[in-house]
C-alpha cells in the first residue's frame, strides 16, 4: 500500500483541487472489452467532470457493470484507455481515491455491521480515532447506528444495501462507483439516496451511477445510454429528452435504441 496516497485527511476532497479543479475526473476513449466473441463494450469515449453524478444507463446486458469494472482496475481493456484524475487505470496512486459499491453484497454476514466497516478501514488505512469517528458518522448517515452490534446476516435487503454504501464512502473517496446501489430499496430509501447524491455533487464528489430504473436517470447531472455495450447517446437529461422529443426517459431511450438500430 506504499503507492497509495494516504487518505487521513482532515478534508480529502479539497485536496489537489488546485491542480484538478480544471480537468476531468474521468477520461474514457475508445474504450472496447471482449469476452471471447461477445464484445460486451464497444468503442466507447466520454468525459466524466469533477463534482457530477453521471447515470449509466441501460437494461441488464448493455455493459454497465463491466465498465464499472475497468473504471475500478478490476477488468483490463481489451483496447482502449482510461484516466481518472490524469492517471491511466489500473493505477495504485488513485486507488484510494475510489470508492466502490459492487451490485451483489460485498458484506461478510458473520460480522456485525462495525466489523464490516472497520475492515473497509482497514483496507484504507483509517486507524484508531480517525475509523472510530467515521464508521460513527456514516452509520449515522445510513440510519443504521443502532443496529452497529448486529450480525449483517439478520439485516433485510434495504438495510444491506445501506451498510454497503456506507463501506463504499467510509474512506471519504472523491471518486464513488455504484453498480445498482438501489435494486431491492424501497421508494423512499430510494429518495434519501439520491438526495444524499446530489450532497456528495455539492462537497466536491464525483459519482458513476448505473440503474436500469429510468426515473432516476432525471436525478442525475449527465447521462450515458447504454444498450448492447453501444453508447446510444450522452448529455443532460433535460437535453436528451429534447433531443428526442419525448417527455419521460423511457420513451428517449427507445427513441435512441430505434435511432441505432436504423443506423
Amino acid at each position: 500500500m506504499s503507492d497509495v496516497p494516504d487518505v487521513n485527511t482532515s478534508n480529502p476532497h479539497t485536496q489537489g483541487a488546485a491542480s484538478t479543479q480544471e480537468e476531468p475526473m474521468v477520461v474514457i476513449e475508445q474504450l472496447v472489452k471482449r469476452f471471447g466473441m461477445l464484445e460486451a463494450v464497444h468503442s466507447l469515449t466520454m468525459t466524466i467532470n469533477v463534482g457530477e453524478t453521471f447515470g449509466l444507463i441501460g437494461p441488464n446486458g448493455s455493459g454497465k457493470t463491466t465498465l464499472i469494472r475497468m473504471l475500478v482496475g478490476l477488468t483490463r481493456p481489451t483496447s482502449g484507455t482510461i484516466c481518472i484524475l490524469g492517471e491511466r487505470v489500473p493505477s495504485a496512486k488513485i486507488a484510494a481515491l475510489l470508492g466502490y459499491m459492487t451490485q451483489a453484497s460485498a458484506l461478510y454476514l458473520d460480522l456485525t455491521a462495525y466489523e464490516n466497516m472497520a475492515f473497509f478501514c482497514d483496507i484504507y488505512g483509517l486507524r484508531g480515532r480517525v475509523q472510530r469517528q467515521r464508521i460513527h458518522e456514516m452509520l449515522e448517515r445510513v440510519d443504521l447506528a443502532n443496529r452497529a452490534n448486529d450480525v449483517v446476516a439478520t439485516f433485510s435487503g434495504g438495510m444491506k444495501q445501506r451498510l454497503s454504501l456506507a463501506c463504499a464512502l467510509v474512506h471519504q473517496p472523491r471518486l464513488v462507483l455504484l453498480d445498482e446501489p438501489t435494486v431491492g430499496v424501497d421508494p423512499e430509501l430510494r429518495r434519501s439516496f439520491w438526495d444524499y447524491f446530489a450532497q456528495l455533487n455539492r462537497e466536491g464528489v464525483t459519482i458513476i451511477v448505473s440503474t436500469h430504473h429510468l426515473d432516476e436517470a432525471t436525478r442525475c447531472t449527465r447521462l450515458g445510454l447504454l444498450r448492447f455495450g453501444n453508447l446510444l447517446a450522452q448529455d443532460t437529461p433535460q437535453a436528451l429528452l429534447r433531443q428526442a422529443g419525448k417527455s419521460d426517459m423511457e420513451e428517449a431511450f427507445l427513441y435512441f435504441a430505434h435511432q441505432e438500430v436504423q443506423a
